[in-house]
C-alpha cells in the first residue's frame, strides 16, 4: 500500500486540508514506523523545510535533538498500544531555539476496519493564544525554577514562595494545569534530564542518577521504568542496535 493509499483509507485528507487553514497548529500524520505520512504547512516550516516532499517519510530523529526524537517516537509507539495524549501541556523549544509552553495531543490512526495504522496529532504553541496562555502563568516561575534546578533538593516551599502562593495553592495550580503534583512535575524533569545523559554522553548510569538529583540508583531505575517503561540499561541498548 503506497503513502496517499494510507491516507485515503484512514480519511484525513478533508481533515489535513482543514489544517492548512491554521498557521499557529502543527498538524502531523505518521505510520507506525513514526514516518511523516502527512502534515500542514506550518509543520514543514516549523521544521526548516519548504515542501511536503522534502520532510516526506522522515522521522523526529531527522530534524530534532536525539533525546526528544527519542521522546517524541517512543510516544508514538504508546499511542499506538492504547495511550491517549490530550491537551497535554508541555515547555518545548519554539522555532527560535527559545522555551515556549505547548499544548499537544495525538491519537492513534486506524483503517475502517479498526486497525492501527499510525499517529496523528496537533501541537498549538500557547504563546499565540493569550487566553490559553494565561492559564498558565500561574506556574511559569516554579516551572522554570524547577527546569534550571532540577539537580539540586527543591523544597516546595520555596516553590511557593517564588509564586506568592501558599503551598496548598501552588498545588491546586499544579494539578489543574499539568494534572501532577509539583513533587511529580521535579521528578519527570529529573527523569527527562537523565535520559538526555543516556542517549548523549555515556556517563556511568550511577553518575547520571547523581547529575540529575537522584541519590539512590536503584531508585532512579524504578522510577525511570515507571515514567518510560524500561530501565536505564535497557535505553542504553537500544542506542547500539
Amino acid at each position: 500500500m503506497d503513502i496517499q493509499e494510507i491516507i485515503k483509507k484512514a480519511g484525513v485528507n478533508q481533515l489535513i486540508a482543514a489544517f492548512d487553514l491554521l498557521p499557529d497548529i502543527l498538524f502531523w500524520v505518521k505510520d507506525t514506523d513514526s514516518r511523516i505520512l502527512h502534515c500542514n504547512q506550518h509543520f514543514i516550516e516549523h521544521q526548516g523545510y519548504k515542501t511536503l516532499e522534502q520532510i516526506l517519510l522522515k522521522t523526529d530523529f531527522d530534524f530534532s535533538p536525539k533525546h526528544l526524537a527519542f521522546q517524541y517516537v517512543n510516544d508514538d509507539k504508546r499511542v499506538m498500544e492504547g495511550y491517549i495524549v490530550t491537551d497535554r501541556l508541555e515547555l518545548n523549544q519554539t522555532q527560535q531555539g527559545e522555551l515556549g509552553w505547548f499544548s499537544t495531543s495525538k491519537h492513534a490512526l486506524k483503517d475502517h476496519d479498526g486497525k492501527v495504522i499510525g499517529t496523528y496529532g496537533v501541537t498549538r504553541h500557547l504563546q499565540k493564544t493569550s487566553k490559553a496562555l494565561s492559564h498558565v502563568r500561574a506556574i511559569e516561575e516554579p516551572v522554570k525554577f524547577i527546569r534550571e534546578h532540577y539537580h539540586r533538593q527543591i523544597s516546595i516551599d520555596e516553590l511557593a514562595e517564588l509564586a506568592h502562593l501558599s503551598v496548598s495553592a501552588l498545588e491546586r495550580r499544579f494539578k489543574k494545569h499539568l494534572a501532577k503534583t509539583p513533587n511529580q512535575f521535579i521528578n519527570e524533569v529529573r527523569l527527562e534530564n537523565a535520559r538526555k545523559l543516556l542517549i548523549e554522553t555515556q556517563l556511568p548510569i550511577s553518575q547520571v542518577a547523581y547529575q540529575c538529583g537522584f541519590s539512590e540508583p536503584s531508585y532512579f531505575s524504578k522510577q525511570f521504568r515507571r515514567l518510560f517503561g524500561e530501565i536505564p540499561s535497557q535505553m542504553r541498548s537500544q542506542l547500539g542496535d
